[in-house]
């Protein structure tokens, strides 16, 4: 027998899940600020040392969106000690970021020797080689911007490595890693996905905001 569309339209929505949806997307994105004020004002728990370890990730964050890849790492292995030695991944896409940043500062020289001292012992790897042949190449360019790699100095590039060691820090910090929200947008998706199959090509209509703002 088919469900009943309408079987679920009465089912209460638990205020502490709401709370915690808000409250991950606020400390994922360093609203420290927000973050205090709606604890406060929906008397949740306050994660533990979570003041102190914030204002640090978000100068880390910042640092890493702002292509200060060098001072990002500093700070990183401060709090967090062997966390890049654990990301190697991570880790070569910060040091590529600091490469980047002084192909596009013209110090060609100082880029290459940076490029033989920290990035070259990745070259063993082959899952490495290839990125490492990008970011060489655009030493010869007198307009790195414009070279087939141009990618790796857009500030797409540098969300993407600050993100990525955001969500490692606040993983091994025990804070949301990952938006809540996020998640349920990609659950519903799936979810929708299958319906749509299930019922063929007029099944149901696209999500939109009013899907997760309403009950």
């Amino acid at each position: 027998m088919d469900p009943d569309p309408h079987q679920y339209e009465n089912i209460a929505i638990n205020d502490n899940d709401i709370h915690n949806v808000v409250l991950s997307y606020l400390i994922h994105n360093c609203y420290n600020e927000s973050v205090e004020s709606f604890i406060a004002c929906t008397a949740m728990k306050q994660p533990t040392d979570y003041l102190e370890n914030m204002e640090k990730i978000k100068r880390i964050f910042h640092c890493a969106l702002e292509g200060n890849a060098l001072k990002a790492i500093e700070l990183t292995e401060q709090l967090t000690p062997d966390i890049l030695n654990e990301n190697k991944d991570l880790e070569f896409d910060l040091l590529s970021l600091h490469l980047v940043e002084l192909v596009c500062c013209k110090k060609c020289t100082e880029a290459l020797e940076f490029a033989q001292t920290k990035l070259s012992p990745f070259g063993k790897e082959q899952k490495y080689m290839e990125k490492l042949q990008d970011l060489m190449a655009l030493l010869a360019y007198k307009e790195p911007e414009k070279s087939p790699m141009f990618h790796l100095l857009s500030s797409e590039f540098r969300q993407q490595v600050a993100d990525s060691l955001n969500r490692v820090i606040l993983a091994h910090l025990n804070l949301p890693s990952y938006v809540a929200m996020e998640r349920l947008i990609q659950q519903a998706t799936v979810v929708r996905q299958c319906l749509t199959q299930e019922t063929g090509k007029d099944g149901p209509p696209p999500f939109s905001l009013k899907d997760f703002i309403t009950s």
